[in-house]
């Protein structure tokens, strides 16, 4: 793989976090949200990830890409509230499969991610640099 070719590696795994960044701020932010029934009730939601390979001639390159986001099938979450307008006859409520601190891991990590792939991204920036100022 060219030195080029890391740019695309890092640009696409930076891009998968982003989505990855953006679906747990989502998940976090309707963690305490009500439905009027179940079936409306929000859905944790995670992206999936796919290997992604470019090839070009006799050269390839590898990258990450978001295959799509599924929402979670764990159970929903009830909570006994029975002088909420949505509560059921039996008083409870139902609210969202939404783990908070899952999700805060998650975001930590993505966030780390992200951070190590800008690393990636400067220390191949300047090796460039380096390698054009050989010659002079």
């Amino acid at each position: 793989m060219a030195l080029f070719g890391v740019f695309d590696v890092v640009g696409s795994a930076m891009n998968a976090q982003t989505v990855r960044l953006n679906t747990t701020a989502s998940n976090l932010a309707n963690a305490n949200t009500i439905a009027e029934n179940p079936e409306d009730t929000y859905r944790a939601r995670h992206p999936v990830f796919a290997t992604m390979i470019k090839e070009f001639g006799d050269e390839a390159t590898a990258g990450v890409r978001v295959s799509g986001i599924v929402e979670s099938q764990s159970p929903l979450r009830t909570e006994f509230a029975p002088d909420h307008p949505f509560a059921n006859e039996e008083g409870y409520i139902t609210l969202p499969n939404v783990n908070a601190i899952e999700e805060m891991t998650n975001m930590i990590s993505a966030s780390r991610s992200y951070q190590q792939n800008v690393e990636v991204l400067n220390t191949t920036k300047q090796l460039l640099q380096r390698t054009l100022t050989i010659g002079q």
